[in-house]
């Protein structure tokens, strides 16, 4: 076997596993005209050295843990399907609800389908989120204060967690940047954690809104175990062992 011919096979599975977060066996054996036990040796091998993660019949990028993407570098990732996940999110909010949105690009496009509304509380955490919504006349903007993280424009820390924990919401929506059926939430930041961990407890209903790519993933902070959370929105490219995981854990899977 050319060794170089490995060599440049492996470097192009781990670009495509950069841009599109999870590959099949098939697909990699089609595109590079090698057997499947082949791409198999490949994965096996790049897991070896922490590059990707083994998935039935395929893998996903690992991805280091702490890396705390801005919102500018997140904008781009995925947004096909962060566009559909907040389109279906709303089918789970009626008028009069107080609602909160947890910063981040996939709670943006909830944001932006809300003018459908004609009476809505919304409590976030998020400058672009707060501001965005501030057009909107028949929606009632709640924000907590705090101290802010400029690359997601978020406010965190003691204050802002204080302040949530005088409301009481019907529902929460949050985003997250790892999930795993196993070990639970995850985030790049500890303050983001701590103050999701917040939203969760004065919350009626819990709402994860996450593109597919974030499954089998785990981040620097954990927020909180799978069973603190009722309903997951994401899309149909969901791993499907994680889908039939959450499933006999009681979770409402929504797909899009």
């Amino acid at each position: 076997m050319d060794s170089n011919l490995t060599v440049n096979r492996r470097a192009q599975i781990l670009e495509l596993l950069k841009v599109h977060g999870k590959i099949s066996v098939s697909s990699m054996s089609d595109r590079f005209s090698v057997s499947d036990v082949t791409i198999r040796n490949d994965f096996s091998r790049l897991e070896q050295k922490g590059l990707l993660i083994r998935t039935r019949g395929g893998a996903i990028y690992h991805e280091r843990v702490g890396i705390d993407y801005t919102l500018n570098e997140k904008q781009g990732q995925h947004q096909s399907e962060k566009q559909h996940i907040g389109r279906k999110a709303i089918e789970f909010i009626t008028n009069g609800d107080t609602i909160i949105l947890d910063s981040g690009t996939t709670t943006m496009e909830i944001a932006k389908n809300l003018d459908k509304f004609s009476d809505l509380t919304v409590i976030t955490n998020a400058l672009n989120i707060a501001g965005y919504l501030s057009r909107l006349k028949n929606i009632k903007v709640i924000m907590p204060g705090g101290f802010l993280r400029q690359s997601s424009l978020s406010l965190v820390g003691t204050p802002a967690e204080q302040n949530l924990r005088n409301f009481y919401c019907d529902k929460l929506f949050m985003g997250v940047d790892g999930i795993d059926c196993k070990y639970g939430l995850f985030t790049p930041n500890v303050e983001e954690a701590h103050i999701n961990r917040v939203m969760i407890d004065i919350s009626h209903e819990v709402f994860i809104v996450t593109d597919s790519s974030k499954f089998l993933r785990r981040s620097f902070a954990f927020i909180a175990p799978i069973d603190q959370i009722d309903s997951i929105v994401t899309d149909s490219a969901i791993p499907q062992d994680s889908k039939r995981q959450l499933i006999e854990l009681g979770k409402n899977v929504v797909l899009v």
